[in-house]
């Protein structure tokens, strides 16, 4: 038999997209108010180069990148952090309440990135409050690596190589719960 122990700390990061009316700086500004400083920024890239599944709603011209935060989170917060972020989200919305915005926010843990979304599917767990998570990549082999499931977007070698360089950071934060 198991006994059941809360689980470690987890690196929050979030996954922003964003229209060309919008400002990275200001967008960075509100998630830090939200979550703390930013600890580390991945690369920038062309969201529309991957799918145009925002287009009618945000327009064309999109960017994407993901941050981390310095501060460790639980991952039982997950939900919450979730709702914050549709909150943030409408801050930017048009008077016609489209959005120029989108938070995806997860965390990082030496496993796995697991994101959460206000979309049900197969593959991901309902947590709570209209909330569900999905595991988006799992390390292996001394990687993060893509599930069949997993984003286009989360595919590239930049996006890998920069949740990579956070990994070394997860596992200090799980050792330091102990």
């Amino acid at each position: 038999m198991s006994t059941p122990r809360p689980a470690p700390p987890v690196l929050l990061i979030a996954a922003i997209t964003w229209s060309p009316e919008v400002t990275e700086a200001g967008i960075i500004a509100r998630l830090e108010d939200a979550w703390g400083p930013i600890s580390a920024v991945g690369p920038a890239f062309r969201f529309d180069d991957f799918t145009d599944y925002y287009a009618e709603e945000m327009g064309a011209g999109l960017t994407k990148r993901i941050v981390a935060f310095a501060e460790p989170v639980r991952p039982e917060h997950l939900a919450d952090i979730k709702l914050r972020s549709n909150e943030l989200e409408r801050f930017w919305h048009t008077s016609e309440g489209a959005r120029r915005v989108n938070i995806d926010p997860g965390y990082l843990c030496p496993l796995t990135l697991v994101l959460a979304s206000g979309k049900p599917s197969a593959y991901r767990i309902y947590l709570r409050d209209g909330i569900w998570a999905e595991i988006t990549l799992r390390y292996e082999r001394g990687s993060y690596a893509p599930l069949r499931t997993t984003y286009p977007d989360f595919h590239t070698p930049g996006t890998i190589a920069f949740l990579n360089s956070l990994r070394p950071r997860a596992l200090e934060v799980g050792r330091e719960s102990r």
